[in-house]
């Protein structure tokens, strides 16, 4: 138990260092960007005294180092400054938006991660044959496909031709679950395809990896059936890599829906992120990406431990 402990708390360590480390890089990179951000704010038309008052209200005229920590410290507390176009606390402007990317990201994780377990065990059991060429060529082409392709071919076929769905994934705050589910299932699909062939490979590897192990062979040699082998036998051993690209894949779902977001213009942060690039407001870019990066990292943590807690050899490192 001490070890398992000793080895969370040195993944914790080395995650809040790269979250230390990934804060300077987004706050500074900011910094970096062309132009002055009072002039962005107030347009070409401002004066030079405008500009300057605006430049002390926003502290820019302050050191960067100093501006960093004071934004870095009010970040731990939850207070990102102020949006320069809106004047809305960033916040309070982003909680809803992140409260709608994650329920995309869960939505589409409850379809993909059993959708994608089921399909492993069957190409493992089915190896070879016609269905696991096709399933493995399918699932190739969903991974090289980028999301914001397979989201135009989906409303095309689905929203523009059936007419089963909507293309655009507009939420108001009366709608019924069911409606919720049914406006947000395109974008969700978007995802789901393209998470569930990368998990499918990595369990189908894993399992068929497991195959050639001697205690396999031994149930394959009293007469248990196929299913049964993998079942109980392999996928308990195999659960440590699945965990692993599950847990991954969860974080994609996260930071990597902002593509997705744009397609079908749905109201979430990858959504509120390129509004913020495109309209300069900083300090909303600033708190996006940081949440975006401590989120993969916080998902990664859990891949880390997942993989620990599940197989034995990494709880007892020699």
């Amino acid at each position: 138990m001490g070890d398992l402990t000793g080895l969370v708390l040195k993944r914790l360590g080395f995650g809040l260092i790269t979250l230390l480390v990934v804060s300077v890089l987004i706050f500074f990179a900011v910094e970096l960007l062309p132009g002055d951000v009072a002039e962005a704010v107030l347009g070409q038309g401002a004066t030079e005294e405008t500009v300057a008052a605006m430049r002390d209200q926003l502290g820019l005229d302050r050191p960067a180092p100093v501006r960093y920590f004071e934004w870095l410290f009010g970040a731990i507390q939850g207070d990102f400054g102020v949006s320069l176009i809106s004047g809305e606390r960033v916040s309070e402007a982003i909680t809803g938006r992140f409260i709608n990317t994650l329920f995309l990201a869960a939505y589409a994780a409850v379809l993909a991660v059993p959708l994608a377990i089921f399909l492993g065990i069957l190409v493992a059991l089915l190896r070879n044959t016609l269905f696991d060429r096709v399933a493995n060529v399918l699932t190739l082409t969903s991974i090289s496909s980028p999301e914001f392709f397979l989201g135009y071919i989906l409303i095309l076929y689905l929203a523009v031709k059936a007419k089963a769905f909507p293309a655009i994934a507009s939420l108001t705050g009366d709608m019924s679950l069911l409606e919720l589910l049914h406006r947000t299932f395109l974008p969700a699909l978007t995802l789901v395809l393209v998470v569930t062939a990368h998990m499918m490979r990595m369990t189908r590897a894993a399992i068929i990896n497991l195959l050639a192990s001697p205690y396999i062979e031994m149930a394959r040699l009293k007469g248990t059936p196929p299913w049964k082998v993998i079942v109980h036998h392999a996928l308990p051993n195999a659960w440590a890599p699945i965990i692993n690209v599950v847990a991954l894949n969860l974080a994609y779902l996260i930071t990597g829906v902002v593509l997705v977001e744009v397609v079908f213009v749905y109201p979430g942060i990858g959504q509120l992120l390129v509004d913020a690039v495109s309209k300069r407001d900083f300090p909303i870019v600033q708190a996006c990406c940081l949440i975006f990066a401590a989120t993969f990292i916080l998902l990664n943590l859990a891949a880390d431990v997942g993989a620990i807690l599940t197989n034995p050899r990494l709880r007892h490192p020699k």
